[in-house]
């Protein structure tokens, strides 16, 4: 069970969360002024933040906040121990919220996955992945749930060291990002070549477009797109620690003007999105996402995925994935760009059909939908 000091700070987190700050970034505000924690105290202080979301629905609000996070630390100590210590029935009553039964089915393995504390993924450099386990330590090679008929990450590692992965020589010299497994999905589902012209119409701070670039070998080009200047700044540096160079920023924010007029080999649209694949790793969320953020996300979607669309060259890939499991976001949005853009055939997604769904609890990650085009040439 946790100490006093790890339950106090936890309590001042939850006591500074408010609508434009989510417990993410209240953890990270927290530790810029408590600047005597050491790494473990700040990681203990994170996890029962985090357990404190996952377990709500089971705490009693009347009491102090420290009663409430000692409770959340205890049942997920009791769940680690014993996952049947939870019927599931209660996991998918309580675990998330009522409205997610009708945007996505709950598998008994997805509830449960969603009470586990989540892995950490890195991307090593191509082909490097055995050589840098062996640096950092503590890492194994890509692995799933049995039958998962998707291909193997060839540069994924989850670690599971304590090291701050930040202050490593090897991270202080691109040899690594930290990205999770699903995120690498994307870029393997685009496969873009070296010399090829590419468009990461969403870039953010950069973590597929890296990807993209390390396919490449540095050729070609992709540029990137984000509403963003501080995640296009953000990107920048770690292209540079990369020692990535083929790329080009210009800002879209998602509208018909594009930011070129380039017609590109291919085009990735990692749209934003409500996060439901990230409710493992942002229990917080499940409880400030709302059906309403869904619809009016959904409909960002579909605009941004036909604007973008205008920039496949013929013959072109056209590229969308969401970090989300909802229909409203996943199938509809892709049933309705077929309908609206015959030039657009369906092809297949890393080696199965032409629509992915990666779920949590098969792939030990985010879930991530991925729908893959071709325009007819």
């Amino acid at each position: 069970m946790p100490d006093s000091l790890v339950l106090n700070h936890a309590a001042r987190v939850l006591e500074s969360i408010a609508a434009d700050l989510p417990a993410d970034a209240a953890l990270r505000r927290h530790f810029q002024f408590a600047r005597r924690l050491r790494s473990g105290e700040k990681r203990a202080i994170s996890r029962v933040v985090f357990a404190f979301f996952r377990w709500r629905e089971w705490l009693d609000p009347r009491e102090s906040w420290q009663r409430q996070v000692s409770g959340a630390a205890e049942l997920q100590e009791r769940f680690e121990k014993d996952e049947r210590s939870v019927k599931v029935e209660a996991l998918a009553a309580r675990a998330v919220p009522a409205w997610l039964r009708t945007e996505i089915d709950l598998p008994a393995k997805y509830v449960r996955q969603l009470q586990r504390q989540p892995a950490l993924w890195l991307r090593a450099r191509p082909g490097t992945a055995p050589a840098l386990a062996q640096e950092l330590g503590h890492c194994t090679p890509d692995t799933r749930a049995d039958g998962v008929a998707l291909p193997v990450a060839p540069d994924a590692l989850r670690f599971k060291g304590t090291q701050d992965l930040f202050l490593t020589p090897a991270f202080h010299r691109g040899a690594f990002e930290i990205q999770d497994l699903a995120s690498q999905f994307v870029g393997l589902a685009c496969a873009p070549q070296p010399g090829q012209t590419w468009w990461d119409a969403c870039a953010g701070e950069g973590g597929k477009l890296l990807h993209l670039a390390d396919q490449m070998a540095n050729k070609g080009l992709v540029w990137a797109s984000d509403r963003s200047e501080r995640r296009i700044m953000v990107l920048r540096r770690r292209a540079a620690r990369a020692k990535l160079f083929n790329f080009r920023t210009a800002a879209w924010d998602g509208s018909a003007r594009l930011p070129t007029k380039t017609k590109f080999d291919g085009v990735l649209l990692d749209a934003p999105c409500s996060g439901v694949g990230t409710w493992q790793r942002n229990p917080h969320a499940r409880w400030t996402t709302t059906p309403q953020d869904v619809a009016e996300l959904a409909a960002t979607q579909a605009a941004m995925l036909a604007n973008a669309a205008a920039a496949v060259k013929p013959g072109g890939r056209l590229i969308y994935a969401v970090c989300t499991l909802t229909r409203s976001e996943t199938h509809a949005i892709a049933d309705g760009f077929e309908l609206a853009h015959p030039e657009f055939k369906p092809e297949p997604v890393l080696g199965s059909g032409p629509r992915v769904t990666l779920w949590p609890h098969e792939l030990n990650a985010n879930g991530m939908f991925i729908a893959a085009w071709r325009r007819a040439g």
